[in-house]
């Protein structure tokens, strides 16, 4: 206040009275203009006062209190009354809250003026005028004590409620968490994680709602504004802070935030965090971009024409107990066991607070968010550290998954679909995953089987072609797994105590990861084709291996010893032969139908190679030795043998029951 420049004890020259008033007579012609703003005016107003407050100095300079008494002792009545009813006065209407103003306004400057002139002295009459002040200072506090109940009530009652329609809806499925412990313990029983929810959402359209009705801001910003002049601006923030601080709190419960401590997230069961970890990510998107976003624009309406950091210290302050409540439910994630079936929960996790860093660095940008800033930060590099550990468990667990009873039927184990299939889901973070392996030593990150040799890792590693430079290092890591995968398998087919079977089941195995890798775009560009090729020359290799454990010794049956002329064999063993292949090939239906080829084009592949070698082998004698044998000695036709190889490798035993059998 200008006013405060003067002492009281002061003669002001005449010179000095006529340019007063002549700047009064200034600021009435300018308030007077049509065209002023509201805020021009409001200018000009107190700029009148001021003059004014300069003249009643002198006027008063001679210590007469007489009048000061009179119009704090008003005041004083009008303020009493007011408080002696409980009522709110905000909601008796706009004409009794602006009478309240002007009267908590009156007091303001009253004080101001009496500030101005107290001297220092101890005279009878400067006494009076500091008593005066005090009374004035307590009529003032009583004043302010009530605005700061009106600011809250009306905080309060204006208060929109929070709704989750107000953004971008998602999937409340909480049961689909991987269970990768199984296949570790038992080898056997597993769910395909590409079942997994693929629904959190990477992309988000800021929304700013309203925290507050409207039509309360500008009584809200008024209070806030007259409380800050009248010295009161910590009691108005206080007020603000405790009100908004309960709202955002009541903001996560909505968002079905529970608040835990790391030890109870520590002692969660998967399923239940799990569940959690999915509102967590669709908790922090929405409170992050539209709930602390609409909170910062709110403090900025009310407090943003006060002290500059005035507002953001109301918005961090109400906002940072929320904020750090969700930063420790992931930072009691991070330091918890780092188990494989975690990896992708801990990958949205760190997606969602990376992309969420760029606004949190926004809202907090002030000094007074540093706080919440580095723990932002700090949360980030952790969940990172999980998701490499998490990898690299996953890498160890394969190497280290054992069985003790074979696969039954020799199709493709629950460990190659769960490997391929974690892999294919992995792609969807091909970014993030890249970025968080690139840093790590290839001998310390990659796990390798025990029976993994340095050749066979560097067959699987170099595939040939260049990997892509964005994912080279994903590519090497997938390359590894695949390669651990495929020793665990060679380790799994010797349970089989039947040669051929242990044959169709690295044949059923690396076909399915061949094709896996060629039917899945993200997989086919981190492998690239020479690994698809190589794996096919693999299982291919398995099936001539498989057929020749299989039919070669069936067949030999079939086949005259050297350059033996049909009379030369005689024609009991012609009949012997034919019967002991009979036999053989029974035996091979009778064990064979059981066994399954899951792959419908693979299993017709094999049934056709089989068929060409074992009816043109069976063909060729019967011609040959027709007449030897006789047609009571013959069981089955070609045709008949070619039907019965149609039923092998369907999984579902049968025997052959030929009703001619001797």
């Amino acid at each position: 206040m200008e006013a405060a420049a003067f002492d009281a004890g002061v003669q002001q020259p005449e010179g000095e009275e006529n340019l007063i008033e002549a700047a009064k007579q200034i600021v009435k012609a300018l308030g007077s203009g049509k065209n002023l703003t509201d805020d021009a005016r409001k200018i000009l107003a107190d700029l009148g006062t001021q003059l004014s407050t300069i003249n009643i100095i002198s006027e008063d300079k001679d210590g007469d209190i007489g009048e000061l008494e009179a119009q704090l002792d008003a005041i004083q009545e009008k303020i009493a009354n007011w408080e002696a009813d409980p009522s709110m006065i905000w909601d008796s209407g706009p004409d009794e809250a602006g009478e309240y103003m002007n009267a908590t306004l009156e007091a303001q400057r009253l004080i101001e003026r009496l500030e101005n002139f107290c001297p220092g002295g101890g005279g009878g009459d400067d006494a009076g005028r500091r008593d005066l002040l005090r009374r004035g200072h307590d009529v003032l506090q009583m004043a302010m004590a009530r605005l700061e109940q009106e600011f809250t009530h009306l905080l309060v009652q204006n208060q929109l409620p929070f709704e989750r329609d107000n953004v971008a809806s998602f999937r409340s499925s909480e049961d689909d968490g991987l269970d990768f412990n199984s296949f570790v313990s038992t080898g056997d029983d597993l769910e395909d994680p590409s079942n997994r929810d693929s629904s959190v959402s990477r992309s988000w359209e800021e929304l700013t709602i309203d925290m507050v009705h409207p039509d309360a801001i500008p009584d809200l910003r008024d209070i806030a504004e007259l409380m800050f002049a009248s010295g009161y601006g910590h009691e108005c923030s206080q007020a603000y802070i405790t009100v908004r601080r309960d709202a955002l709190d009541e903001c996560l419960f909505i968002l079905e935030m529970e608040k835990l401590s790391i030890e109870d997230v520590l002692k969660l069961e998967w399923g239940s965090l799990n569940s959690k970890i999915k509102k967590w990510i669709r908790a922090l998107k929405q409170f992050v971009r539209v709930y602390l976003a609409s909170e910062s624009f709110l403090s900025e309406q009310i407090f943003g024409q006060l002290e500059q950091s005035s507002w953001s210290v109301c918005f961090i302050e109400a906002s940072k107990g929320s904020m750090l409540q969700l930063l420790n439910f992931g930072e009691a994630i991070s330091i918890g066991p780092h188990k494989p079936e975690k990896l992708f929960p801990i990958l949205d996790m760190y997606e969602t607070i990376s992309g969420m860093i760029p606004d949190l660095d926004s809202l907090y940008a002030s000094g007074a968010g540093s706080c919440v800033r580095i723990d932002c930060h700090e949360l980030q590099r952790r969940l990172g550290d999980s998701v490499r550990a998490a990898f690299l468990e996953f890498e160890n667990a394969i190497a280290t998954s054992t069985s003790t009873i074979a696969f039954a039927g020799g199709g493709i184990h629950h460990l190659t679909r769960y490997v391929m299939n974690y892999l294919n889901t992995l792609t969807d973070y091909q970014e993030s995953l890249n970025y968080l392996l690139k840093d790590h030593d290839r001998q310390n990150a990659v796990v390798m089987s025990p029976d993994l040799s340095p050749s066979t890792r560097q067959e699987d590693d170099a595939s040939g072609e260049p990997a892509a430079d964005d994912y080279a290092t994903m590519a090497l890591h997938f390359r590894s797994v695949t390669s651990i995968l495929e020793c665990n398998l060679d380790d799994k087919s010797r349970l089989y105590r039947d040669p051929s079977l242990q044959h169709v089941f690295m044949m059923n195995n690396v076909h399915y990861m061949a094709q896996k890798v060629k039917n899945s775009a993200a997989l086919r560009h981190v492998f690239k084709d020479e690994w698809i090729r190589k794996r096919n020359w693999k299982f291919q290799q398995h099936a001539m291996s498989y057929e020749r454990a299989t039919w070669s010794s069936v067949l030999s049956l079939l086949k005259d010893e050297g350059n033996s002329h049909p009379g030369s064999v005689s024609k009991a063993q012609l009949r012997d032969r034919l019967k002991n292949f009979y036999v053989a090939f029974e035996d091979v239906y009778r064990t064979q139908t059981s066994w399954i080829i899951p792959d419908a084009q693979l299993r017709e592949d094999l049934r056709i190679s089989t068929s060409l070698k074992v009816i043109q082998a069976y063909r060729m004698f019967i011609g040959r030795h027709t007449n030897n044998i006789g047609d009571r000695h013959v069981r089955y036709s070609a045709d008949d043998l070619q039907n019965y190889l149609l039923d092998l490798y369907e999984g579902s035993q049968k025997s052959l029951h030929n009703p001619h059998r001797r």
